[in-house]
């Protein structure tokens, strides 16, 4: 694996442009305050790593076992570890039932041809 620190967020960009294929985004700028992107350049493995408060850099990996080793420690650095989403509306039979006309939370809902013309 090689470093290189990079001070432009434009010189990240202007590969992740140009990149065969963005493999995993771990972070948000905006919630994280860092973001790596792991992509494929040919045959190049990279790591592109945003942050607002240190260093910025690209990382070369070697092959491929080495690439997918440094998504999964950067997942847990991260705190993104896998985990199982919830279908929270699986069971829920009236969600989105556009059949319904019972009161939600005190609104009424009409047809269209009943509402006065103001």
């Amino acid at each position: 694996m090689e470093q290189l620190e990079i001070i432009s967020w434009q010189t990240l960009d202007t590969l992740k442009a140009a990149a065969t294929k963005v493999i995993e985004v771990i972070g948000d700028l905006d919630t994280d305050e860092h973001m790596s992107i792991f992509c494929y350049i040919e045959d190049d493995y990279l790591e592109l790593f945003y942050s607002e408060l240190d260093a910025n850099f690209i990382r070369h990996y070697e092959d491929e076992d080495e690439f997918y080793k440094a998504i999964e420690t950067r997942k847990n650095e991260f705190g993104e570890e896998g985990f199982e989403t919830m279908n929270y509306y699986e069971g829920d039979d009236n969600f989105g039932d556009e059949e319904s006309e019972e009161d939600l939370d005190g609104f009424d809902l009409k047809d269209d041809e009943e509402d006065e013309d103001y």
